[in-house]
Order: C-alpha cells, then sequence, then structure tokens
C-alpha cells in the first residue's frame, strides 16, 4: 500500500523528499523501482521527518504504529496528514491522533474511501430515487474479509449512504481463528455485524470465517432492491412498476422492471487519489473523527460479541476507550 501511496503523490506532482520503512529490503526494492535519490531513504521516521521536513504525510503502516506516527507528524509540523485505516488499535489512541493534530493545526483524514467510489456513489444516486422509495437496509455478504480490515470500510460505507451515524451495534463473532496474512502477531475477528440508526435504517454484513468469496452487497427499499456484485462491478436495479408503487410494502410480489447497470471495480490507487486531493483541498474528505466512529463501531462490536451478541447503544454507553485491539 506504501507504494501506491508513492504512485499517487506522483501523480498528483507532489515532491517525494522523504520515504521510511524500517525493513531494509522494503527499501531497496522501493529504491530500485522508484529511481530517486538515495538520500530520500529513511529508516526512521522521527529523523526522515526531522531532516525532510515534510508538509504532506502519509501513513501506510499497520495500525499499531498509526498513533505515535501521527503524533510525530503533527509535532513535526506536517500541515496534511494521511493515515491508513483502521485510524488506531484502541479509541484512547483515535483521541490521541485526533487531539495532536488540533493541538498543531494539522488536518487529519483517514484513507476510508467510499464518498469518492462509483460502487457507492452510483447506488446512493439511485437508492434515494422517488422511484426506489429511500435506503431501508443494506446487507453484505463477503468471504473472511476481517471486520476491521474491510468491515470498517463498510461502516463508513453505512454511514455515507444513510448520512447519520449507527446508534445500535449487535455482532457475532466465528469460533475459528484464521491465520492472519499481515503476520503472527494480528487477528482480525470473522462473523457478523448488525447496525442500526436512529432512524431505523439497517446494515447487516456476513464475513464468516467458514467464507471464502466474494464481495457482494444488496441495497433494499420501499419499491426496490439493487444487488452490485463489487468484484465484477455488475449491478441489478429491480423496482416495482410505476402503477404499483403506491401499494403496502405487504404486496411483495407486485410486477417489477429490471435494470442491468455496471460500475468499474475499483482499484486501491484512483479512490485514494480522490482522498489525498479532498485533504489538500480542505473540504469533504474523510477525517479523523469519521475514522474513529469506524473504531467505535468496531469496538462495539467486539463488546456485543464478548457479552453473548448483546446490543451496545452507542447513544447510551460509553465504551471501553482503552480497549486494544490485535488488528492490523
Amino acid at each position: 500500500m506504501g507504494m501506491r501511496h508513492v504512485t499517487v503523490a506522483q501523480q498528483l506532482g507532489l515532491d517525494l523528499v522523504g520515504l521510511c520503512d524500517a525493513a531494509e529490503a522494503t527499501r531497496s526494492a522501493a529504491a530500485e523501482t522508484l529511481r530517486l535519490d538515495p538520500s530520500v531513504f529513511f529508516s526512521d521516521a522521527q529523523s526522515m521527518l526531522a531532516r525532510a521536513k515534510p508538509a504532506v504525510v502519509v501513513i501506510a503502516t499497520t495500525a499499531p504504529s498509526h498513533e505515535p506516527l501521527v503524533t510525530l507528524a503533527a509535532q513535526a509540523g506536517a500541515t496534511h496528514i494521511l493515515c491508513e485505516k483502521p485510524l488506531a488499535t484502541s479509541l484512547r489512541a483515535c483521541d490521541a491522533m485526533i487531539e495532536a493534530c488540533a493541538r498543531s493545526g494539522a488536518k487529519l483524514a483517514v484513507n476510508h474511501q467510499m464518498r469518492f467510489m462509483e460502487q457507492y456513489t452510483r447506488p446512493k444516486e439511485l437508492v434515494n430515487t422517488p422511484a426506489f422509495g429511500g435506503l431501508a437496509g443494506v446487507q453484505v455478504t463477503a468471504g473472511n474479509f476481517g471486520i476491521a480490515m474491510n468491515g470498517t470500510h463498510y461502516f463508513e460505507m453505512f454511514r455515507y449512504l444513510t448520512d447519520e451515524a449507527p446508534v445500535r451495534v449487535s455482532a457475532w463473532f466465528s469460533s475459528e481463528r484464521v491465520p492472519n496474512p499481515r503476520g503472527a502477531q494480528f487477528e482480525d475477528a470473522a462473523g457478523c455485524v448488525r447496525l442500526e440508526t436512529a432512524s431505523g435504517k439497517r446494515f447487516y454484513m456476513d464475513c464468516s470465517a467458514d467464507q471464502g468469496h466474494g464481495m457482494f452487497v444488496v441495497y433494499s427499499g420501499r419499491n426496490g432492491r439493487l444487488a452490485v456484485d463489487e468484484l465484477t462491478g455488475d449491478m441489478t436495479l429491480i423496482q416495482r412498476e410505476a402503477e404499483h408503487r403506491s401499494l403496502p410494502t405487504t404486496r411483495y410480489g407486485m410486477p417489477f422492471e429490471t435494470e442491468r447497470l455496471t460500475v468499474t471495480p475499483a482499484d486501491a490507487v484512483a479512490p485514494t487519489k480522490s482522498v489525498l486531493e479532498a485533504l489538500l483541498a480542505g473540504k469533504d474528505y474523510p477525517t479523523g473523527e469519521d475514522g474513529r466512529l469506524a473504531m467505535e463501531i468496531l469496538v462495539a462490536s467486539h463488546v456485543s460479541a464478548r457479552e453473548g451478541s448483546r446490543v451496545v447503544s452507542l447513544d447510551r454507553e460509553a465504551l471501553p476507550r482503552d480497549l486494544t485491539l490485535p488488528i492490523a
């Protein structure tokens, strides 16, 4: 992901004044690929920040190092900081990052890209039409892609689609533990999560450990259903015929119209570029607070799963700020 961020910086015409990685092999491979002056490569972030004095800092490490690196960048005078997701490993760490940037005046963004991706902007347009009747629920069925690693993206997607923060969370985690591809020190839960907003909009995600393929999303409304295969970009829109849309929802088998649509399956570079562009412009970027909300939902999911899948009320309960998750 770090090399993808380098590609984005180059596409935006930014000067690369420092690239840091603790692993010598990674630095050597990057140096060979990028053909940059050796002086821009560092093995220590503090030294890089002190010597290169970057205005824009991108942090593409795993989650445990996000807090110290964001704090270092803010203290070093960076004006714009883009951090990979999940924002941190605990709510306390999220708060420390947000506070450090507030003290220094730095703008903090998290790389939640949904507002810039056609596979979410197009559904948002479609479900909010009178013909569809508004969004009622979202169902995500996927392979075992991690409730932290990818689930937090979908938490942000649901917030973006509904323009509401969820207020109720419940979760059921798989008992099976599959080795984490990012290292033995990391563990990411698999299972199911349910969210609900104050207005009653619902989200349900199933990425259980016994599922090994796909990223499939169904959007449901009063008059229709939109199904999206996110790996292929294929979309199927089904809506009641116009003369039947005023009938009650119990008439669930009325004649309908079907439309086949497509969106370009997203790569990792283009939406990341959009996030960084928005951050540099200072408007409509996913903020540290947005990243914290996704982390809040993640923590609530862990609390719920550990306590018999009870419903956790985000608007009434204080979540454990020191609960540190072993996520990447």
